[in-house]
């Protein structure tokens, strides 16, 4: 049986449909949602969210934000949604080594720390997924 699945960035819905299951990046690890899950809202990670629909996987890398699950619906809002074929790794890389050189200069700002750490983490689960199967 599957249930509705939108995942919105404050750009744009990236999908909206129906799946028969998902699995993402929470807080304290991967979480799994599947028909009849109960209700919840639970803050997310940058990392891997997978679905199945109609009996493929389909795979992004995402950043920070929520889900939300009620009877039939699962909603991920979110601040990154990204797909393998749209990720330009060079472009990544590079992101990712300025964020470590700046995280290399700051001693006291905590909030710029964790806003560099942030950009670590989503450059990361871009690469990861870009890099999968080699």
């Amino acid at each position: 049986m599957a249930f509705q699945l939108d995942i919105v960035t404050p750009e744009k819905n990236i999908f909206s449909d129906t799946v028969d299951d998902v699995y993402l990046p929470g807080s304290e690890g991967e979480m799994g949602i599947l028909t009849s899950h109960a209700a919840l809202v639970a803050p997310l990670q940058p990392g891997s969210l997978r679905y199945l629909k109609d009996g493929k996987i389909e795979e992004l890398a995402v950043g920070e934000g929520f889900v939300e699950v009620s009877e039939d619906k699962v909603s991920v809002l979110i601040d990154l949604a990204i797909g393998e074929d749209a990720i330009d790794e060079k472009d990544v890389e590079e992101a990712m080594q300025r964020a470590k050189d700046a995280l290399d200069g700051v001693d006291t700002d905590h909030d710029e720390q964790m806003a560099l750490q942030v950009i670590i983490a989503k450059s990361e689960a871009m690469l990861k997924l870009k890099r999968k199967g080699r």
